[in-house]
């Protein structure tokens, strides 16, 4: 048995421990109504186990594709640089890249990190294609006045924890993982360091770092959540008269995070040929490895869910009952 975990695992043990804690308080505090609270906090425990989603494997079968993707796209504002294929925001070969990297790899499962000022999952593991060019349709930069700067080992942590998490349920996959950035640092990062993403390198079988933006470099559109293509130009404050604000590429840093993972560095400058990473990957890599099977999960959170909708509505029964009650003795003449 697994927990598949359809919550964040916090979140799950912030219900757990904040309202269960309130139902074990209850229990000794007000003996009087024992049974109440028995029955509230079977309905925390059976919400706790929906959230957390025990599974078993039902079988162990043939997949046409045991490859899953993880993308991990910048989105600090450095990416809005209009430096891409002939002046367009670098954000915009990223939109082309990560459909591009779908239609490369069909039918493997594919799961979306973004990172500005903090990494965030933004896709878990799935199949459906779809919504990962949906998410690409809908990508922008952070908004510009909650910007904290680059710094491009901010993923490192939150990458390692996926992979960790997809290596133990799915051992037999082949992951691959592709970072798409301009390899700008302007923070100060608190964080391990492009070497952090050296300890990741066995848990990935292949993929590659994307680098956007020139030498160069180029001007920045701010964004305030607003669909005005117009926005001014993002200003660097540091300098004497605020002058236009230039991104550049660092591509030492971009070669440098490809050489942690093990993968390769490549510039992009303009749209296609990514079809070359995903020449033989599957084959190949399936072949050597020697995984052949997939194991296909079957959730039993479904008697929870039951339990719950049999304490919700002993719950509401009781509630009504004594909602009648106080009415009727209000309504005794004194």
């Amino acid at each position: 048995m697994t927990l598949r975990f359809v919550w964040e695992p916090w979140l799950v043990a912030t219900v757990l421990v904040v309202l269960g804690g309130v139902c074990a308080w209850a229990l000794l505090r007000d003996p009087a109504h024992r049974a109440r609270w028995w029955r509230r906090l079977g309905l925390v425990l059976a919400t706790v186990a929906i959230g957390a989603t025990p599974a078993v494997v039902a079988e162990t079968t043939e997949v046409t594709s045991r490859l899953a993707l993880f993308i991990v796209v910048d989105r600090t504002g450095s990416m809005a640089a209009e430096d891409w294929d002939g002046g367009r925001p670098r954000l915009d070969g990223v939109r082309a890249d990560v459909v591009a990297l779908t239609e490369a790899f069909p039918g493997a499962r594919y799961s979306v990190i973004g990172f500005d000022s903090q990494a965030v999952r933004q896709l878990p593991l799935t199949t459906d294609a779809r919504a990962v060019v949906a998410w690409a349709d809908t990508l922008h930069q952070e908004p510009t006045t909650s910007s904290t700067g680059s710094s491009l080992d901010r993923p490192v942590g939150l990458l390692g924890s996926v992979l960790t998490s997809a290596a133990e349920r799915s051992p037999q996959d082949v992951r691959l993982v592709f970072l798409l950035a301009d390899g700008e640092d302007t923070a100060q990062s608190t964080g391990p360091g492009i070497e952090g993403y050296r300890e990741l390198r066995p848990l990935v079988d292949g993929g590659a770092v994307l680098g956007y933006g020139t030498a160069a470099g180029a001007p920045m559109r701010s964004w305030n959540g607003t669909t005005n293509p117009n926005q001014p130009y993002i200003v660097d404050r540091s300098q004497p008269g605020d002058p236009v604000a230039i991104s550049r590429i660092d591509e030492a840093n971009l070669r440098a995070a490809a050489d942690a993972l093990g993968v390769p560095y490549l510039h992009r400058a303009t749209p296609g040929g990514l079809e070359a990473l995903a020449a033989g990957v599957e084959a190949e890599t399936v072949i050597e490895d020697g995984r052949a099977t997939a194991n296909v999960y079957r959730d039993l959170y479904w008697p929870f869910a039951w339990a719950a909708v049999v304490l919700l509505a002993w719950e509401a029964f009781e509630q009504v009952a004594a909602l009648r009650q106080l009415r009727g003795i209000r309504a005794r003449p004194s």
